[in-house]
């Protein structure tokens, strides 16, 4: 089984030292803002010394040429029979504008801030393209991005591929980092019934109500189908992590029922699958 490497990169200000705390927790050897030149013979000492089994590095965007040397060292490392994984982090713009005002922190590219996250955004295009995994950052707390990591080490085999379902309110804002994503605001609304409006798709009468409507139990059927017959393909394209967004207008009932029933349909038909509910107590 060939080591791997797990490479924490991404827009500054999205979390990445955040990240490698998570994976230092996990028992991770961990280095931060290490020089791109230096991959290539850390991949020599990782292929030489057998007792670095687990590390994480902390990669940005710190020297003009990070694409071409960054691309240069992953195959270094790939010539050693080493396995890369490459985990974006990213926020939206102002969300990151909102972080370096609030720490003061000079962004890498030295530039005025707006401009720099512009311009970085822009270089980094391609390397998130080719992202193993893709987190937003914008909403998640410090416990949420860590779930978020301890979801992706829990792959056993390459063969398989990590489900996380995910519930979300459109007035919040998308979820980024989704792959499917699915609009169930066809279903009845809890929210205008008087005794439901504070529940939320958890509580049993909000199920209840949503479960005894027609559309509600023809929808579960097709859509569980059709991800269990989707799943295979993206496997079959080396994807690990699917990332799967059911959105109701705010993310307390419905998206949360309809998002809880298919994990755990997926689940029970022997899927890898975590559940997360990220609009629930707004």
């Amino acid at each position: 089984m060939k080591q791997t490497i797990f490479i924490i990169t991404g827009m500054s200000g999205s979390g990445k030292s955040q990240a490698l705390k998570c994976f230092e927790d996990f028992g991770f050897y961990c280095i931060d803002n290490l020089p791109i030149k230096l991959l290539g013979p850390l991949s020599e000492l990782i292929k030489k010394e057998k007792h670095f089994r687990n590390i994480a590095l902390g990669l940005d965007i710190r020297e003009a040429k990070f694409m071409n040397n960054f691309t240069e060292e992953i195959k270094t490392a790939e010539k050693l029979g080493l396995k890369t994984k490459i985990i974006f982090l990213d926020s939206a713009d102002s969300v990151l504008l909102q972080r370096f005002s609030e720490t003061r922190h000079r962004h890498p590219l030295g530039k005025n801030i707006a401009d720099a996250i512009k311009a970085e955004r822009k270089i980094l295009c391609s390397l998130k393209e080719k992202a193993d995994k893709v987190i937003d950052t914008s909403k998640l707390t410090l416990g949420e991005l860590k779930e978020n990591l301890s979801a992706l080490l829990e792959l056993k085999k390459s063969t398989e591929v990590k489900i996380s379902v995910l519930s979300f309110g459109y007035k919040y804002g998308l979820p980024l980092d989704a792959d499917l994503v699915f609009d169930v605001r066809f279903l009845p609304n809890p929210y205008y019934v008087g005794s439901l409006k504070h529940k939320t798709g958890l509580d049993k009468p909000v199920q209840n109500f949503i479960s005894r409507h027609r559309p509600y139990r023809q929808f579960i059927k097709d859509y569980t189908a059709q991800i269990k017959k989707l799943l295979p393909l993206y496997v079959k394209e080396g994807k690990s992590y699917l990332t799967i967004a059911i959105g109701c207008t705010g993310g307390k009932h419905r998206s949360v029922f309809i998002a809880h029933t298919i994990a755990s349909k997926l689940s029970a038909a022997g899927y890898s699958v975590s559940e997360y509910h990220r609009d629930i107590r707004k």
